[in-house]
């Protein structure tokens, strides 16, 4: 069985790659939902996230308030920093817990591809432990033009929500394969069907 880990950047395009790989038969583990998954509520990682921000993060229903979070963080690299490393050990240890059950289940050759999305794969340095990197690139002015047309928000915030993460162009030195998502739906679901057929053979 072959893990490949993807990446890319706020607005590139990585949920599209992610489900259009699924769709041809790959298995799919997302650490955004790992991440959820680790601070649910009374959970340790909770506990720590709770006594960090405070009880106003947290909703009626004791799940945590993730706008609320994203904008503390969003301003303050201090508590990105403190976050991070309450939660990103935790979601390692269950992307391992994952791909170990999957090669369980899949114990054949010409077992499907796995494919894991790591938002922050280089910057974690998580990228040395897989097979193979695939990064999605967009150039910089279609992510900002992506942002501000999903999120509302203006020209300066968004180029300052790209800031925070690791510049596209810089994690591409890392990859071993790049999907270019600058063309349409279509012409991105190509270059993944080129790729799960490389990478299947």
């Amino acid at each position: 069985m072959r893990v490949v880990s993807l990446t890319g950047g706020v607005a590139s395009g990585k949920s599209l790659v992610l489900r259009t790989f699924t769709n041809l038969g790959a298995y799919a583990i997302d650490c955004d939902v790992l991440s959820r998954e680790a601070v649910v509520p009374c959970s340790e990682a909770w506990w720590e996230i709770v006594g960090l921000f405070g009880k106003g993060i947290v909703n009626r229903d004791l799940e945590i308030d993730r706008k609320k979070l994203r904008e503390i963080v969003f301003s303050d690299l201090k508590k990105r920093k403190a976050l991070e490393k309450i939660i990103h050990p935790e979601v390692k240890r269950k992307c391992a817990e994952r791909i170990e059950a999957m090669k369980k289940v899949e114990s054949e050759p010409n077992a499907p591809l796995v494919v894991v999305d790591v938002p922050l794969l280089i910057e974690t340095g998580m990228h040395a432990e897989f097979d193979m990197v695939i990064v999605v690139y967009v150039s910089e002015e279609t992510q900002i033009r992506r942002v501000m047309e999903r999120d509302g928000l203006t020209k300066a915030k968004a180029r300052k929500m790209i800031a925070l993460q690791m510049p596209l162009k810089a994690k591409l030195q890392y990859a071993d394969i790049v999907i270019t998502n600058e063309g349409t739906r279509e012409a991105t679901e190509k270059q993944v069907r080129r790729v799960f057929a490389a990478l299947s053979s």
